[in-house]
């Protein structure tokens, strides 16, 4: 078995769709034969369904959520609450061994505020012992994208940072998993490979923005931290992570 942990981050409309999400958690049933697993997720769109529900309205900046404190109970609710509790039991279904968790648990994550946001926070890497200890012991750790600040106050946190912090807190492999096949390219095909000078320069052109542009500077800076390579791909074809272990091309590899 490989001890690298492999961290794969799930979102989209993966997440509200159960016959894709079983599949993809069968193979990753697969997977956690090889390697240890860690599982992060958003969330968007169940947030924006509950926040509707209690009467809010939402905002986003650059592709990241607005969260003004007194929407936190909420958004909360719907990630920590709802989502993972639907991970954990559909994870469970794949004999998964499922643990859920929010980002402080075991203080794995510190956090950075971005006021900017309301009440989000940056994640950090801080504890890995939890964290250590779980896998150690067969567990795959579900992490939804819920922090505490220093006050104890809820943190929303993009799901895309917090897989990179918690890849880089295990010195894991990170995928990043979307709606679409990977990064693309103005004319929307996909992009096989991508350094931080060609990233910058499809950012610079508009071509890369919002949540992708969250995700690709996730996945620069754990490439960065970890002197690996980061994929983003799509969670359409679930064998394709059988194919990436195995070293072959899938989604866009990002490079440092």
């Amino acid at each position: 078995m490989n001890n690298t942990p492999l961290v794969l981050k799930m979102g989209g409309r993966l997440l509200q769709d159960d016959k894709a999400l079983d599949a993809l958690l069968a193979v990753c049933a697969e997977l956690k034969q090889q390697y240890p697993l860690v599982l992060v997720h958003g969330g968007g769109d169940q947030v924006d369904q509950w926040l509707a529900k209690f009467g809010f309205h939402t905002e986003k900046l650059d592709g990241q959520r607005i969260s003004p404190a007194e929407q936190m109970p909420v958004i909360a609710g719907a990630l920590a609450g709802a989502v993972n509790a639907h991970m954990v039991g559909r994870a469970s279904l794949q004999g998964l061994n499922p643990v859920g968790l929010t980002l402080s648990a075991g203080n794995s994550c510190r956090f950075e505020l971005n006021t900017a946001l309301g009440s989000v926070g940056v994640a950090k890497p801080k504890d890995a012992a939890l964290l250590q200890s779980l896998l150690k012991e067969g567990f795959t750790p579900v992490f939804c994208s819920i922090g505490h600040g220093e006050q104890a106050q809820l943190l929303n946190v993009n799901a895309d940072l917090a897989a990179a912090a918690i890849c880089q807190l295990v010195q894991g492999q990170l995928v990043l998993l979307t709606d679409v096949p990977g990064i693309l390219d103005g004319e929307g095909k996909l992009i096989a490979e991508l350094n931080s000078a060609q990233a910058q320069q499809l950012v610079e052109q508009g071509v890369i923005k919002g949540g992708m542009k969250v995700k690709l500077d996730a996945a620069l800076d754990t490439a960065q931290a970890l002197r690996r390579s980061i994929t983003v791909a799509g969670w359409q074809h679930p064998e394709d992570l059988l194919n990436l272990m195995r070293q072959q091309a899938v989604g866009t590899r990002i490079v440092c």
